[in-house]
């Protein structure tokens, strides 16, 4: 009886193993970018409670001074009014440069409703 072996070959686990470190990289560097943007629409929902354009943009300002995010802030907000209600939305980009020429772009964006 001839018996084989099984299993992965070093090649194989090298491999394995970078793909997955390569992984964690991108999901370590991702978790951030996704925190700030709940910080952000945190801001957004208690800046929408204001009633005039420069009060909702203070206080934007104030919720990102507290909250310490610096992807957009009280200048780069579109405020809008929808059944007398102040509606904050925003949208902006963030890349994670992944080697070279190469980049991981999120889009995000995002309203107080």
């Amino acid at each position: 009886m001839k018996s084989t072996q099984r299993g992965l070959s070093l090649i194989s686990m090298l491999i394995v193993g970078g793909v997955l470190a390569f992984l964690g990289v991108v999901v370590a560097q991702s978790v951030p970018i996704l925190l700030e943007y709940q910080a952000i629409i945190k801001a957004a929902k208690k800046a929408s409670l204001e009633t005039t354009m420069p009060t909702v943009r203070a206080a934007f300002d104030r919720a990102q001074a507290i909250d310490d995010f610096s992807a957009i802030s009280g200048k780069d907000l579109e405020i809008t009014k929808e059944d007398d209600k102040v509606v904050v939305s925003f949208h902006y980009q963030r890349e994670i440069p992944l080697g070279g020429p190469l980049y991981l772009t999120y889009k995000l964006k995002g309203n107080s409703k």
